[in-house]
């Protein structure tokens, strides 16, 4: 059996006095793939930024690799293995391709940095021609590639992806997944996705988890999502 890498129990958090989390409970193993589908509104990005530190925790635990990580940083939550690649993407507009990548391997020394771009390089071929382009300039899906390459240079265990698709051209929508789907199998990745793309997410993940103001309301199996002839007949109201 694979070895758990990510829970978090009882998580609950918000915004200064609003609360948004009502207790989080969620195990993620060791290679897992889990797609976590709601309407706006309903927590999904909270969650991530929760998990990631961006957010306090107000009550509850996240543990990762076996390690009480609820009070840890953002950084040393990356530097643990958890990898964010924050809906918006938030590249560096004004930062080159390949400078981008290098803020994402900015721990490592120079010549780890080097060796680990290169590698992101190879995994990830639409960025060669446009290494030395301004982030700014690129299109919302090089944008998003972008932002993956970026999180893999950090060499994560688990990323966390906020709405991938959103605003993203269909070419470049598949090829994000038959890209994430061959890095899980080369890397051994885990990943969270949270998306409202159903063909994209049923496609991905091995569990699909419905979200519902603050709280894990249900789990689908992601080959009925193929099924589905509204979002609506699925997605919580």
């Amino acid at each position: 059996m694979p070895h758990e890498l990510l829970s978090t129990r009882s998580l609950r958090s918000g915004y200064g006095r609003i609360p948004v989390l009502f207790g989080i409970d969620l195990t993620i193993a060791a290679g897992e793939f889990v797609g976590v589908l709601g309407h706006n509104g309903m927590g999904k990005s909270t969650f991530l930024r929760t998990v990631m530190g961006h957010i306090p925790a107000t009550e509850g635990t996240v543990s990762f690799a076996g390690q009480d990580i609820t009070r840890a940083s953002p950084a040393a939550r990356a530097r643990a293995g958890l990898g964010y690649v924050p809906q918006g993407r938030q590249i560096f507009p004004a930062l080159s391709v390949i400078d981008n990548l290098r803020v994402g391997a900015a721990h490592k020394t120079s010549a780890e940095a080097q060796a680990v771009i290169e590698q992101v390089i190879e995994e990830l071929p639409r960025l060669k021609p446009i290494l030395t382009r301004a982030g700014g300039v690129l299109s919302g899906g090089e944008q998003q590639i972008l932002a993956l390459a970026r999180c893999l240079c950090s060499e994560p265990k688990l990323i966390l992806l906020d709405e991938p698709t959103e605003g993203i051209q269909p070419s470049i929508i598949e090829e994000m997944k038959d890209t994430l789907k061959a890095l899980a199998v080369k890397r051994g990745l885990s990943i969270l996705l949270v998306e409202q793309n159903l063909e994209f997410i049923s496609d991905l993940a091995t569990r699909v988890l419905t979200i519902k103001r603050g709280q894990l309301s249900g789990e689908i199996d992601p080959r009925k999502l193929h099924d589905a002839d509204l979002a609506g007949d699925i997605l919580p109201a």
